[in-house]
Order: structure tokens, then C-alpha cells, then sequence
């Protein structure tokens, strides 16, 4: 088993709904301490801790990961237990004014969003049954559980070319990647599954397709949000999961933004490499995010837990210049974000791929699937 001293500051986000429940008890000022702690706070701890270079052993069994491990596993009943409080309570808290009660679901989105959405990413790339479910659990609380398929059955097998929505064009801002993916992403992902059924010889409505699931468990939830604060509670639960999945798709924004893998003809691509996604080994924001932004290597070895991910060199991946909590903020303002990427884009471009000078396929997203 993995020293506890080595894992623990992995279990830093378990200081986040402390900080919801100093909000919903004192309002005010309090309420903003959700928002400030996972966005500066830990780009303010990035530039102090810096990078962390190290790669541990990829071999590392899991036994050995057991305290890393925990840290998805305890989170679930913990993100539950903080939104059924807050369902229950904040609706008729006496001391809270409407704006508050919006800024409370606002900031409980936050930590639904970069924390449970990060989690279940993690827990639905595992073979484990209990960590799948888990998993759906925490993208049905913010009605996003087409995630999964989206991303296990399109993103990672697509990733870098048209096919995959949620890899970023060169010189696509934010405000217009985010309604896109909203409307393709589902789609995408029904399909992916109803062709994984109709290989195996089953029709889409097989009651093995997990959209019966997802729906079933979605509605669990908006049904749970109804009892506990009404209709009101209702609204302020689609503001938390409104903010979540914006939150989720700054996130999936940055991650392959203007990175695309060459196109070989008829369709096919070469294959996915480190240098498809963009790197930051900044050490603060990646114990927050649990290594999620050793993404290069995520896709290189998807199966790998986030533990034993390796960070990778300048030559081998293209680095972002900050971690994701600044990166994502900057993503908020398209001048400033193609004034730091776009530069980034075009050297990437010409070290990998030199003999490519008519990008225009690429960032119109035009190359056939």
C-alpha cells in the first residue's frame, strides 16, 4: 500500500466542501471562497510548488496505489452528501437572498465540475464495475452522463480529427466550441453505441445500450432535487450542473486546441501519439486535478491510473504555459486565449509536421472520416 504522505496531497479537494458549508452558514463574502480556492488559489500555488518533472514507475501495481485509489472512491458519497444538504437547505435558509442561493449552486457546479466530472473520468476508464458505476453516479448528478460513451467510444478513438467534437479547431473561441459540442456530443455518443450494439448483433433499444441507464439515473436525480427543495430547488440544481459541464468543456477546450494528427488518405490517421494533446506539469493544479493535465500520456496509455501517468519533455509534447486553472480563465476571453495558443499552434505545426503547408483542411475540420 502507498504511504498515506505521498498520496495525501491528492486528497486536497476534500477541503472544497468544507468551504460550500462556511458559505451556506454565513453567506456573503463566504460564498465566493468555493470559486477563488480551485481557480487562484491554485494557480497562486502553481507559481510557488512549480513543476513536478518526476515519473514514477508505470509498472506499479494497484496494490500499491490503494491510498491514490481511495481518493476517487471516498469522493462520490462525499459530493452526494454536500448536494443533498444544499438541496434540502439552501432553498428556505432564512439568511440567504435569492443571488446568494444562485452564487451557492454556482459554486457547488464549480467543485461538481472540476472535482466529481475529473473523478468519474478516472473511475470510468477502470475495469471495475463498482468504479463505473461510481462514475455514471457522478455525471448523472450534473445530467451528463453521455459523457461516458462520448468519451471512451468517440474522444479517445478519434481524438485530433473531425470525427471527435470535442477537440478544439485552431482559432475556434470557446463561445462558439462550447454550443457545438453541446449539440454534437450527444448525438455522437448515441451513435458510438448503438454501432458497438449492432456489431455484437443487438438492436439499439437492447436493454444493454447505458443511455437506459443514464436516463434512468438523470432522472433519479432531477426527481431527487424536486423532493428535497421544490421547484425552486430544481432550478438551482440545473444551475449546478450548468456549471459543471461548463466547466467539464473549458477543460476537454484546452486540452487538444488546434492539435490535430495527420490524415494519410481515404479517411485514416495516423496514430495517436503524446504530442495530440497539450501538457502542463504544473504540481499544485495537478493535485487538485489529479495528474489530469499529464494528458499527453493519458491518451498515449489511457488504461494507466493517475498515480503512474508520465509528464513528458518539450520535444515529446507540446506544453501549456500555465496550469489549467489560469489556462481555463483565459479560455473566458478568445483574444487573449489565440494571443497565448495560436503562436503555440503554428510551432507545434512546423516541428512535427513541416511538409504540411495548407493547414486549411485541418482547422475547418473539412478532412473526411
Amino acid at each position: 500500500m502507498t504511504p498515506l504522505p505521498k498520496a495525501f496531497p491528492f486528497w486536497l479537494s476534500f477541503a472544497l466542501p468544507p468551504l460550500a458549508l462556511v458559505g451556506i452558514a454565513w453567506g456573503g463574502w463566504t460564498i465566493a471562497l468555493l470559486p477563488l480556492s480551485t481557480w487562484w488559489l491554485f494557480t497562486i500555488l502553481d507559481a510557488i510548488t512549480g513543476h513536478n518533472t518526476a515519473n514514477p514507475d508505470p509498472q506499479t501495481p494497484d496494490d500499491a496505489l490503494t491510498a491514490y485509489r481511495l481518493v476517487t472512491l471516498a469522493w462520490p458519497p462525499v459530493q452526494f452528501a454536500l448536494l443533498v444538504v444544499m438541496l434540502w437547505y439552501v432553498p428556505q435558509a432564512p439568511h440567504l437572498d435569492t443571488g446568494e442561493r444562485i452564487a451557492l449552486f454556482f459554486g457547488m457546479g464549480v467543485v461538481s465540475g472540476t472535482i466529481g466530472i475529473n473523478y468519474s473520468h478516472e473511475l470510468m476508464h477502470q475495469k471495475s464495475r463498482l468504479e463505473r458505476w461510481l462514475a455514471d453516479l457522478l455525471l448523472a448528478s450534473v445530467l451528463y452522463s453521455h459523457f461516458r460513451s462520448e468519451h471512451l467510444r468517440v474522444h479517445h478513438i478519434h481524438v485530433g480529427t473531425p470525427r471527435d467534437p470535442v477537440t478544439a479547431r485552431y482559432n475556434e473561441g470557446f463561445h462558439r466550441f462550447f454550443p457545438r459540442v453541446l449539440v454534437q456530443c450527444p448525438p455522437s455518443a448515441w451513435r458510438a453505441e448503438a454501432a458497438m450494439l449492432a456489431r455484437k448483433g443487438l438492436p439499439w433499444w437492447h436493454r444493454t445500450n447505458p443511455f437506459w441507464r443514464y436516463a434512468a439515473l438523470q432522472l433519479g436525480f432531477v426527481a431527487l432535487a424536486l423532493t428535497l427543495g421544490g421547484w425552486f430547488g430544481l432550478g438551482l440544481f440545473l444551475i449546478q450542473a450548468t456549471t459543471a459541464i461548463w466547466q467539464l468543456e473549458l477543460v476537454n477546450y484546452i486540452e487538444h486546441y488546434g492539435l490535430t494528427r495527420r490524415h494519410l488518405g481515404g479517411g485514416k490517421y495516423e496514430h495517436v501519439l503524446p504530442r495530440h494533446s497539450w501538457n502542463a506539469d504544473q504540481r499544485a493544479s495537478n493535485w487538485l486535478l489529479i495528474n489530469l493535465q499529464r494528458h499527453s500520456d493519458h491518451h498515449y496509455k489511457p488504461d494507466r491510473r493517475f498515480p503512474v501517468l508520465q509528464t513528458y519533455s518539450s520535444d515529446q509534447a507540446p506544453q501549456l504555459p500555465f496550469g489549467y486553472p489560469l489556462m481555463t480563465m483565459a479560455a473566458m476571453v478568445p483574444p487573449l486565449w489565440k494571443r497565448i495558443m495560436n503562436r503555440r499552434v503554428k510551432v507545434w505545426r512546423r516541428k512535427h509536421y513541416p511538409d504540411i503547408k495548407d493547414w486549411h483542411a485541418y482547422n475547418k475540420a473539412l478532412n473526411p472520416v
